[in-house]
């Protein structure tokens, strides 16, 4: 089985341009698209009731309107004091609409009494795979830290400058790109999708 084209279904050009990166790196002859090369692509409501449903469900969606190998992803921060939120809802936290730097501003809010120690804290992400020929699988990636007491860096996206390495001493958004895709819940996924797409590569 030979994949030579893969859509990223997303129309986020941050997300898209970071999983178009990772991906190319694992395969350069993949010829990476989004859903913005496919005028009209939807992307479905996140109706699912857990990471991996949602990425399903919008890899789907792009496999059916493409006729393309599409993989999807869903992630959400998920702070252990604020008892796993805002997890599943990040994006629709305080409104999909608002800015992320309102977002992080309530969350800092919340957290202002909470100290260093309690402000555990992870991304989790499952990213899936959907084929033309109904394959269908989905890998699962976390990155563990804590939340920082103010945003710091100015690299990444949404809730990047806010989630502090305590390993790396610096925020998610103070890393480089290639630290970032080196470290993070989305690099940990998408290195485990690699090895999965060379699987069913080699299965012809």
């Amino acid at each position: 089985m030979k994949i030579e084209r893969l859509v990223i279904a997303t129309h986020n050009l941050k997300k898209g341009g970071e999983m178009r990166t990772i991906l190319s790196r694992s395969f350069p002859g993949l010829e990476v698209l989004t859903l913005e090369d496919f005028p009209g692509a939807p992307e479905p409501e996140e109706t699912g009731s857990t990471y991996r449903e949602n990425a399903i469900l919008k890899a789907r969606s792009a496999c059916d309107h493409t006729g393309e190998w599409s993989v999807a992803d869903d992630a959400g921060l998920e702070i252990d004091a604020l008892n796993g939120a805002p997890g599943l809802y990040s994006k629709r936290f305080a409104g999909e609409e608002t800015p992320f730097p309102e977002k992080m501003r309530r969350i800092l809010e919340q957290l202002c009494d909470v100290p260093e120690e309690r402000r555990t804290a992870r991304f989790r992400v499952w990213v899936a795979l959907a084929g033309p020929d109904g394959t269908l699988e989905a890998v699962e990636g976390v990155r563990e830290g804590r939340i920082a007491c103010e945003p710091a860096g100015e690299g990444g996206f949404g809730y990047d400058p806010i989630f502090f390495l305590p390993d790396l001493g610096c925020t998610m958004a103070q890393l480089t790109a290639d630290q970032k895709h080196a470290t993070s819940h989305r690099g940990m996924a998408l290195a485990k999708l690699a090895d999965l797409i060379r699987r069913l590569q080699k299965r012809g």
